[in-house]
């Protein structure tokens, strides 16, 4: 029974995982809708999860806790730099679209990643290889089902289209608000891309994960409420007398950075990182069907043959990482093997001399 809820734990941990990030995407949208803006929401949200990581953090690194460099520090905060750009694009495209548009264009991102890690030299672009082919070709089609998603909206197969999108923008129709929005995500989609690149860099010199966590979250709570300061002139937005607000800044600050993060790391611990990418999709259903129910959204034609294009290229991506890595796993045990022989060989050689002597 124990083996069961062993090996059953993993699936279960990114399912939730998937539904919270959703569940995340509703929340954002809700209190944006009564008053909150997208600044307000990422500094409330943020500064909870790093009051929520403050104790974690101290209590499992008590042992063993890394010093914290200037130049750790530096790294934490271009972290948390290239974070507030991501969550800010990423809520304002959802302002302008839905959470099925921005849950599905989130499947971009490992293409994305790939092309930077290319591009900076962190991976090898062999044409000849099939890993990099499949990346390459999965890369193309992620940003064609994008593409699809964002320039053709088409009827609406499930709900009904309420133009609430449009409501919230006065000049803007809402077939151009789902193309802004679209836009914005794809632009949020390459800056996550980097901020992944960027993260792997910094975890090299500090693998601590939940203190570089603490760091991010507390950087972007206090960049997005300077910000807020300056650009925002109505401070009647950071009240949360209002429940509408305060219960999605509550549900993001806790199950956003320190949920899902500790989640994830316990799950690619056991699995791997190649089988926490792969419920990625799941979670387009979920933004489906939790958008037509809370949201009152509607489901398009253009979404449906987008995110089917998108999720075969987000797989065929991922099918090329899984690849690549069981290659280098099986290279490194040819690599042992042949330092093993050759090391008894030359054990060998040295006992015959010694006879021969």
């Amino acid at each position: 029974m124990g083996m069961m809820i062993e090996n059953a734990g993993p699936y279960v941990g990114m399912v939730i995982v998937q539904f919270a990030q959703v569940g995340l995407m509703i929340a954002a949208k809700v209190a944006m809708a009564n008053g909150m803006t997208t600044f307000i929401f990422v500094s409330y949200s943020n500064a909870l999860s790093s009051l929520i990581l403050l104790p974690l953090s101290f209590f499992i690194y008590r042992s063993a806790r890394p010093p914290l460099f200037l130049t750790f520090l530096c790294g934490f905060f271009l972290l948390g730099f290239i974070g507030f750009l991501v969550q800010i694009l990423g809520y304002t495209g959802l302002m302008f679209s839905s959470a099925s548009l921005s849950i599905t264009i989130l499947n971009l991102i490992p293409g994305f990643t790939f092309v930077f890690a290319v591009i900076f030299r962190m991976e090898k672009f062999n044409y000849t290889s099939s890993t990099t082919m499949a990346k390459s070709i999965g890369t193309l089609v992620t940003v064609i089902g994008a593409t699809i998603i964002t320039l053709y909206q088409g009827p609406p197969i499930l709900g009904f289209s309420s133009h609430s999108n449009a409501s919230s923008f006065d000049n803007l129709t809402s077939s151009s608000a789902w193309l802004i929005g679209g836009l914005i995500l794809t632009i949020d989609c390459m800056v996550s891309a980097l901020f992944i690149i960027t993260q792997a860099v910094v975890l090299r010199k500090c693998p601590a994960e939940l203190i570089l966590m603490l760091f991010y979250s507390g950087f972007i709570a206090i960049l997005s409420a300077a910000v807020s300061l300056i650009v925002d002139k109505d401070y009647s937005g950071w009240s949360l007398n209002n429940k509408m607000r305060l219960i999605p800044v509550i549900y993001s600050g806790i199950f956003g950075n320190a949920f899902q993060v500790s989640i994830i790391m316990w799950c690619v611990r056991r699995r791997g990182p190649v089988f926490a990418s792969l419920f990625h999709p799941l979670g387009v259903i979920f933004a489906i069907a939790l958008g037509i129910i809370i949201l009152g959204e509607a489901f398009y034609l253009g979404s449906l043959v987008g995110s089917i294009v998108t999720v075969v290229g987000f797989y065929c991506v991922i099918w090329g990482k899984a690849k690549e890595g069981q290659m280098n796993k099986e290279g490194q045990k040819i690599l042992e093997s042949n330092e093993k022989r050759v090391h008894l060989l030359q054990n060998k050689t040295e006992d015959e001399i010694m006879i021969i002597a």
